[in-house]
């Protein structure tokens, strides 16, 4: 079950619906399923805050990711904050739906075992993320269609 908070942050999430059928086929693809997710949109203090206390890391960052996975199911809390969210789709010149999709699927791919700390690693992270945002897309298209 994937259930949606938000703290520190004025920001209403639509596509409920959709997001959760979406990570449930992304983990399903990599022959996992869904346990509890939770994802937290926050605001760049609170998720600093988080940082420092749980990772002592001093820097803002766009996701925090805490797995509480038993595998084959996923489970785990993503920390989002909004405000880096809608930084990093300024810079990189995304969408800001686009960005926060690749934000929550990386979160999501995290829980089932990817990792971005080499070069490789980040590589195949990005294709992952790229491959399941077509397939969001795909399925906004048809419930569009619909």
């Amino acid at each position: 079950m994937v259930r949606y908070f938000f703290e520190d942050v004025s920001f209403e999430y639509k596509g409920r619906r959709l997001t959760n059928s979406w990570l449930k086929t992304v983990a399903e693809r990599e022959s996992c399923r869904l346990g509890d997710i939770n994802i937290i949109f926050c605001s760049d203090p609170y998720l600093l805050d988080i940082n420092l206390q749980y990772l002592g890391h001093n820097y803002y960052t766009d996701i925090i990711t805490f797995d509480y996975s038993e595998k084959p199911k996923v489970s785990g809390d993503l920390f989002i904050s909004i405000d880096t969210v809608k930084d990093n789709a300024a810079f990189y010149g995304s969408s800001f739906d686009e960005e926060l999709h690749r934000v929550i699927v990386h979160g999501v791919l995290h829980l089932i075992g990817y990792d971005d700390h080499s070069d490789e690693d980040i590589k195949q992270m990005r294709a992952k993320e790229n491959e399941s945002l077509n397939l969001r897309n795909q399925m906004l298209c048809k419930t569009t269609l619909m």
